[in-house]
């Protein structure tokens, strides 16, 4: 896959559970974040294209609220390297200032290590 990313993101120490705001369901953990885009680990395939509304559980270190929800469209979806789970890059779209400072304390709080690209 050619890397088209243009800001660098970091890892997080700390899974965030991602949901389905719609459903409720749970699709996955959050493994990095911008606010330009998402790493999702889930235990489905997304298909590319595909827009859903997301719901992040937060906790009191990052923001009085309990969750951050936003739209997001997914722009590809590859395996993992565990066969049991997959990688889906997510552009975010749409994000107030409040959900930009979040994503800012997140990443502050919980991560840990550049995410770059190999080769």
């Amino acid at each position: 896959m050619h890397e088209r990313r243009k800001i660098n993101r970091r890892f997080l120490s700390y899974f965030i559970r991602v949901f389905d705001s719609d459903t409720r369901q749970q699709i996955g953990n959050l493994a990095d974040i911008t606010h330009q885009g998402i790493l999702l680990i889930s235990l489905h395939p997304i298909p590319k294209g595909q827009v859903i509304r997301l719901r992040l559980e937060v906790t009191p270190e990052v923001s009085d609220k309990p969750f951050l929800e936003f739209s997001a469209q997914s722009k590809w979806c590859q395996p993992d390297i565990d066969p049991k789970l997959f990688n889906v890059g997510f552009k975010l779209l749409q994000l107030t200032p409040e959900d930009t400072a979040i994503i800012k304390q997140i990443n502050d709080t919980f991560g840990f290590r550049e995410n770059r690209p190999v080769g």
